[in-house]
């Protein structure tokens, strides 16, 4: 399982994707998340799997990677919905048992939930699978310059969100070092109810908290040795530019925003939901 887990994770490959500039990648990621939420019609479903579809294909990111990924977050999945399809009422009847009764509404609104939430973790994952962390911290940095100007400390929270990305990998493999040298001890973390599996974990939780207070203590060291004082009067060694790919790839979002907010709000809405 804990291999298993991509999240800030960056996929080596050379593709369109790739080459676009960092803040284009978080744009247009920023505006398909949102076109998810501004719609509920099966037609704008069907054109948002082709758009993801497509950004897949072009990312030259392998499914099966982007699928693996998805593993951590099943169980977020499931409960979100069985709680919608049991707690949300409305429409016609389609089941009833004991306590729980199915309605339509309610089928209609898992389905939604579900396929929203995997296009939310697979449209993220698209962007930091296909962006290294200086690029995403860099990206994030221009984006939020305009705030400088009201006092806020955009490079120390770019830098911050860098480096959190960047420990997620190295905090995953010290999970699993310790898991396997605990199991080579006798630990058992498979078997018992859900009280016991947690009570298992806190062999593991205890060292780890120790060696990650431990990176970071030798990294806030290692900035102050080299006289790291925040971006002030830092250059960049890749400064960002926009490139006619850029702009392309926003105006293919923009297109694709726009046909989702219409097919939302114009197209007849029981013509097209379950």
């Amino acid at each position: 399982m804990i291999r298993d887990i991509t999240i800030g994770q960056y996929y080596p490959a050379e593709s369109r994707i790739h080459r676009l500039d960092p803040r284009v990648k978080i744009v247009c990621t920023l505006l398909f998340l949102i076109s998810l939420f501004i719609q509920n019609s099966f037609l704008g479903y069907v054109i948002a799997t082709v758009f993801l579809g497509a950004v897949i294909r072009l990312s030259n990111v392998p499914l099966k990677y982007i699928v693996k990924g998805m593993k951590p977050v099943v169980i977020l999945l499931l409960f979100t919905v069985v709680m919608n399809l049991f707690l949300t009422q409305g429409g016609e009847t389609l089941a009833h048992f004991w306590i729980f009764t199915i309605s339509e509404n309610g089928l209609r609104t898992s389905v939604f939930m579900a396929v929203r939430l995997i296009y939310l973790v697979t449209g993220s994952s698209i962007m930091t699978f296909t962006t290294s962390p200086n690029g995403l911290t860099d990206g994030l940095e221009k984006l939020l310059h305009p705030l400088n100007r009201i006092n806020v400390p955009v490079h120390e929270v770019a830098m911050m969100m860098s480096i959190a990305l960047r420990f997620i990998p190295i905090i995953l493999e010290e999970t699993d070092k310790i898991m396997k040298a605990q199991m080579a001890r006798g630990a058992d973390f498979e078997s018992g109810n859900i009280i016991q599996r947690a009570k298992a974990m806190i062999p593991i939780l205890v060292p780890l908290f120790v060696s990650a207070f431990r990176r970071a203590n030798d990294l806030a060291m290692a900035m102050e040795a080299r006289c790291y004082h925040g971006g002030d009067g830092r250059t960049k060694m890749k400064p960002l530019r926009y490139r006619g790919r850029d702009r392309i790839a926003y105006a293919v979002t923009l297109i694709y925003l726009v046909v989702i907010f219409i097919v939302g709000r114009y197209i007849p809405f029981k013509l097209w939901v379950f």
